[in-house]
């Protein structure tokens, strides 16, 4: 299933470069202005920024295989009208922005779902592998998709080229809808979208490892964005090509992209992935700055194989990363705010950048660029991303069941968890600090407030409580530990003296009682 979807994806994703190839071009014969060809750009992402979280949040708590189902239609019928409109001739700068902003909310929509199931068609051991083949899918319809447009575009119109993206979903629809799903382990369940993206902020707070990520990952986009959102005129304005040169130039990323794929699990084995993204982003920034200053075609290219090879380095390593920092109850919340800071980053950018290259010229917005990307990485360089494997994210299922004699109703609460230690006194700063990461991994999956006390008539006992809102949220609280919490567990339980394990209570509110 893997494999027939990401053939099915691929035909998808070169459709989408064509379209994107006819849309900008389209934009500079309707308006050829540096900030109208930089809003088409913004108008493809934007939506991510609008929708995204809420997109992880459906694909957490729905079945993401009819969401994809849904998401792939809507694009079908955003670019079929958007073709229909070009062929017609009653296309204009506003309503090409708003079809394009049609689509990109479609993509947000999908995006979270579409990255979330990656770890259901593979086994865990091959996430990494099949990562890498999805950025390699993207890169080669990135290095197909353009040439191909660029030529659609030259021998008719952008109108066919938005004809054939809409075209390009069927077959994604048709694999998905032949996919026989399996329940996941670990699956999240909420009352409600809204809770399930409270549910996801409160993760992301206390998860160091994919604030990383996300820090990262929106600096560097944001300073790239400047190559990506005005490239179209540096083609025109600068080599003075048309669109089938402008199709060269992002089919030349593409080819770099996709030459860096399969060279990436051997460079991350020997360089390391955090020394790896560094040079990848010093590259990318030594191509925008080269761009500023070349005017030759051929060098151009030469020199955006190089970045194509930069970006991919880059974004592969910092999806594997966020991949790898989340459990399975919350991926799609996690990957939708891992794409919200890249596309909202790319958005901004795109403005910026654009407004720069129209007050300053396009070079001056380049060699900008490419200084903001350095300066970005040296702010950023002391936070490490979280590599592949390290960090063990498979559930656990360790907690027990509680032990209650009337099983409490869902919404019954709220609920004080109390877990009682005895320490000795030598270990008593030691228990402290493995302490305080459990009371970050019980934030983390659902606890409202945590204390630590001792008590003051028994030194060295020690009661940790923490408070959660409802009987339901607990419950998914023993759902969503994983193997990564145990190991922090069992640091903390190794300090234990008691007779036996440490002692657990539940206290439910009693205003639940109102009204019985």
């Amino acid at each position: 299933m893997f494999r027939w979807l990401w053939i099915a994806n691929v035909a998808s994703n070169i459709g989408t470069w064509m379209q994107n190839v006819g849309a900008a071009w389209l934009m500079i014969t309707l308006a050829p202005t540096p900030l109208m060809v930089s809003l088409v750009q913004t108008a493809t992402n934007l939506p991510v920024f609008l929708f995204g979280i809420l997109a992880g949040a459906l694909a957490d708590v729905m079945d993401r295989r009819r969401l994809l189902i849904f998401t792939q239609m809507w694009m079908l019928v955003a670019a079929g009208v958007l073709g229909w409109m070009c062929l017609a001739g009653t296309i204009g700068p506003w309503s090409l922005l708003w079809w394009t902003f049609a689509l990109g909310a479609g993509a947000a929509l999908n995006a979270p779902a579409w990255q979330a199931i990656v770890p259901e068609l593979v086994p865990r051991e091959e996430l990494a592998g099949a990562i890498a083949m999805n950025s390699v899918g993207f890169n080669v319809a990135r290095a197909a998709g353009p040439a191909l447009g660029g030529l659609v575009v030259g021998l008719t119109s952008p109108g066919v080229a938005f004809v054939l993206n809409a075209v390009s979903f069927v077959g994604v629809v048709i694999v998905l809808y032949w996919w026989k799903r399996k329940p996941v382990e670990g699956a999240e369940t909420s009352d409600s979208v809204v809770s399930a993206i409270l549910a996801g902020f409160r993760y992301i707070r206390y998860a160091p490892p994919l604030q990383t990520v996300l820090l990262r990952s929106g600096v560097f986009v944001f300073g790239a964005s400047c190559l990506w959102s005005i490239l179209p005129l540096v083609a025109r304005a600068e080599l003075h090509s048309e669109s089938t040169g402008y199709g060269l130039l992002l089919a030349c990323l593409g080819m770099g992209s996709v030459c860096a794929a399969f060279l990436l699990a051997n460079m991350r084995h020997r360089v390391g992935l955090n020394l790896l993204v560094a040079v990848g982003v010093c590259l990318f920034g030594v191509t925008s700055f080269a761009l500023a200053l070349l005017s030759q075609f051929a060098a151009v290219c030469l020199f955006l194989f190089a970045g194509g090879m930069a970006w991919m380095t880059v974004m592969s390593n910092f999806n594997t990363a966020a991949q790898s920092a989340l459990p399975e109850w919350v991926r799609a919340r996690g990957m939708a705010l891992y794409i919200f800071v890249f596309q909202g980053a790319m958005a901004i950018g795109s403005v910026v950048w654009g407004e720069v290259a129209e007050r300053f010229g396009l070079r001056v917005s380049l060699a900008a660029s490419g200084v903001a990307l350095v300066a970005g990485l040296a702010m950023t360089l002391r936070r490490a991303l979280p590599g592949s494997g390290s960090i063990d994210t498979r559930p656990s299922l360790h907690w027990p069941e509680p032990n209650v004699v009337v099983e409490p109703k869902p919404q019954d609460g709220p609920v004080l968890v109390t877990v009682e230690y005895v320490v000795n006194d030598d270990d008593a700063h030691a228990f402290r600090l493995a302490m305080a990461g459990l009371e970050r991994i019980r934030r983390r999956d659902g606890a409202v407030s945590w204390g630590l006390f001792e008590d003051a008539s028994t030194p060295g006992r020690y009661i940790e409580s923490f408070l959660v809102d409802s009987w339901a949220e607990h419950v998914r609280q023993h759902a969503r530990a994983t193997m990564a919490d145990l190991d922090v567990e069992e640091r903390v339980r190794a300090f234990h003296r008691g007779d036996g394990p440490p002692r657990v209570n539940h206290w439910i509110s009693a205003a639940r009682h109102k009204g019985r």
